[in-house]
């Protein structure tokens, strides 16, 4: 509980903090504070540090200048990428919380005899959507696109790191599930405990460094832009 809360703090002042030193580039007003959620004290010192803008502008910023490490640059692409699949997330383990017919559409009975391997499928297609639109609204201002061309290159800066992400954060899910709770602690990881999003910090975590790499080349190949 209280590194949730953690979370939750971090974030909210992160949030405030924007509103006096707003990013130059809109969405990463949004992905800081949602990335502290799983990253709390540590988010917050990369924030303070790589992120934070100038007072009462938004043109007077952190943002990558030829001094910010290539692998800070790597680092904020790759929590960009992180926070739509958080929010993604968020939304389909909740939505498979209160209606649990949700799960039932995705195969869950018919496919999986496991709900979490159903609810999987709409935390990706979720997380696609979302990462995709962080996308489309950084790269086209940036590069002056049309709509079409704006989305093709969202597509292609965020089908990959996205799905590294979630590699990761499934695969420790995975673990915490079937190698931990279950045959360790006796009991299942279920949405409406405060144990599975503690695990699901973690696992975001997970995500950011199986992403990490895939970030880096997408970086140096110039099919993301550097943040």
């Amino acid at each position: 509980m209280l590194s949730l809360v953690s979370g939750v703090l971090v974030a909210g002042w992160i949030g405030w903090d924007e509103t006096r030193r707003p990013q130059p580039m809109w969405i990463m007003n949004i992905v800081w504070p949602v990335a502290a959620l799983f990253g709390t004290v540590l988010l917050l010192w990369g924030y303070l540090k790589f992120g934070r803008s100038a007072a009462g502008s938004a043109t007077k910023s952190r943002r990558s200048t030829p001094d910010t490490p290539f692998s800070v640059m790597v680092g904020k692409g790759a929590l960009h990428c992180g926070a739509g699949c958080t929010l993604g997330d968020i939304v389909a383990e909740s939505l498979a919380t209160f209606f649990p017919g949700v799960a039932l559409w995705f195969g869950w009975r018919n496919l999986f005899d496991e709900k979490m391997f159903a609810v999987w499928i709409l935390d990706y297609m979720l997380a696609f959507l979302l990462g995709v639109a962080f996308q489309y609204f950084t790269i086209r201002p940036m590069r002056g696109l049309s709509v079409r061309d704006g989305l093709i290159e969202a597509l292609k800066a965020d089908a990959l790191s996205l799905t590294a992400w979630q590699v990761g954060m499934y695969g420790f899910m995975a673990f915490a599930q079937f190698g931990v709770f279950r045959p360790v602690l006796g009991f299942s990881l279920a949405a409406d405990s405060v144990e599975f999003w503690f695990m699901m910090q973690f696992a975001m975590i997970a995500g950011f460094l199986t992403s990490y790499p895939v970030n880096w080349w997408l970086l140096k190949a110039g099919i993301k832009e550097k943040m």
